[in-house]
């Protein structure tokens, strides 16, 4: 079995003797568009994270029979195309979950306590020039009693639920926008986004959630509110969180993921220079110990195609 790794390099040097232990292993560290068929060619299974595989690529590719996605989200794949070609696709879920909520906890963390400027003060030597033992010089929150809005529910949000649970917080599931049907244990959208000290965004990106945090839900908000999106760039519409930053209407917000990543120069949030944002650069799946998951996972997958038993399959 010929197996072409696309984007190794989003693997982060992970050991890959699981995969190669299935057959010929090639391995590209990055693959441009105009280097996918030359990386790609005769290969039976394509690994690939995020590089993009559309109709016309997949059609110039006869051998291949199975499509590894090293990630949850499938949007990089014709998907329509594979199943016309009889192309599966597989992607892997749930193996980044630890990974995501320590780094939603971590990004809020730092905001509620204004942890990022106390220890530029210090590292500044505006400790040592304090009059009394320590600093006040900005506000600290504690999680404990606060409403924890979560959006999105699925296995990522419930496990983030837990964790505000631990930390002393009210968990409030919102429900979809415009819902006919409220569900049981779920509260309207615009009355959880009113009542929430801290909103966490765990949704998919698709036409439903695409700039659903936009200037006129995010003004819902309370002032005093914290917004942590590890989700996906694009469901908080950026240029109406920047002005919602700039005007203090929140006290701050955690993002894990831009529209368009990597970070482009004109991008508002990369852009944004206040004490009230975090950004971090698509790093919150990325523990050691989930990027190892993921590469049994993918392996799994292999294995039980060619076992005629495939697993985790989208198409």
């Amino acid at each position: 079995m010929k197996i072409a790794l696309l984007d190794a390099a989003t693997l982060a040097n992970t050991d890959l003797t699981p995969l190669s232990k299935l057959g010929e292993l090639n391995i590209h560290q990055h693959t441009s568009e105009e280097q996918i068929l030359t990386h790609s060619e005769g290969a039976d299974v394509i690994i690939s994270n995020k590089v993009i595989l559309n109709a016309s690529t997949l059609a110039k590719l006869p051998a291949l029979k199975l499509i590894c996605v090293a990630a949850t989200g499938t949007n990089n794949i014709d998907l329509d195309a594979a199943k016309q070609l009889g192309i599966k696709v597989c992607n892997v879920a749930g193996y980044s979950t630890p990974s995501v909520v320590q780094h939603t906890f971590t990004l809020l963390g730092n905001l509620m306590t204004n942890i990022h400027r106390y220890q530029q003060d210090c590292a500044n030597g505006r400790w040592q020039q304090s009059n009394m033992f320590c600093r006040l010089d900005y506000p600290i929150t504690e999680l404990a009693g606060k409403n924890f809005v979560i959006f999105g529910h699925g296995s990522l949000g419930q496990a983030v639920g837990k964790v505000a649970e631990a930390f002393g917080a009210q968990v409030i599931i919102a429900e979809r926008p415009n819902a006919t049907h409220i569900r049981s244990g779920r509260t309207e959208f615009t009355k959880a986004l009113k009542v929430a000290d801290v909103l966490s965004i765990h949704c998919p990106l698709n036409d439903e959630t695409r700039n659903l945090f936009n200037k006129e839900t995010l003004a819902l908000l309370k002032s005093t509110s914290f917004v942590i999106n590890t989700a996906r760039g694009g469901i908080v519409d950026e240029v109406a969180l920047v002005e919602i930053l700039n005007n203090n209407q929140i006290s701050g917000a955690g993002f894990d993921v831009l529209s368009v990543e990597p970070a482009q120069a004109t991008n508002p949030l990369a852009n944004y220079q206040g004490h009230n944002l975090i950004l971090t650069p698509h790093t919150a799946w990325a523990a050691k110990e989930s990027i190892e998951r993921l590469v049994n996972e993918i392996a799994k997958n292999i294995i039980n195609f060619t076992h005629g038993t495939p697993s985790n399959v989208v198409v």
